[in-house]
């Protein structure tokens, strides 16, 4: 499959999850970041072209709110090749107000190695 992507993708280096902000089920927990998208890792396959509309809890450091919640569609799922049950998926960030995307560079700027 060939790389389309353009933006610089950084590895995520703190265990941070991310769950439905509908159902407070769990969906993953972040595994590389960019300025517009994410790979989570989950114990699911997500379908492509899947929407959410997901939580994510903040620290201090990046904020003085508890969490925020983005839009994010699934545009690939791929199994792991070691572990069985264990999926990537890849997401793009939806539109966010100037507030949240903010938020979402700090993390990109803090926590991507």
């Amino acid at each position: 499959m060939q790389e389309r992507r353009h933006a610089q993708r950084r590895r995520f280096g703190y265990y941070m999850p991310l769950v439905d902000d509908k159902t407070q089920e769990l969906v993953g927990h972040l595994a590389d970041i960019s300025k517009d998208g994410f790979k989570l890792d989950s114990t699911v396959p997500i379908p492509e072209g899947k929407t959410y509309t997901l939580r994510l809890t903040l620290t201090g450091e990046i904020s003085h709110k508890p969490w925020f919640s983005f839009n994010a569609r699934s545009k690939w799922c791929k199994a792991d090749d070691v572990q069985p049950n264990s999926y990537y998926v890849g997401f793009e960030v939806g539109s966010m107000s100037p507030e949240s995307a903010e938020i979402f560079k700090r993390i990109f700027e803090k926590y991507g190695s």
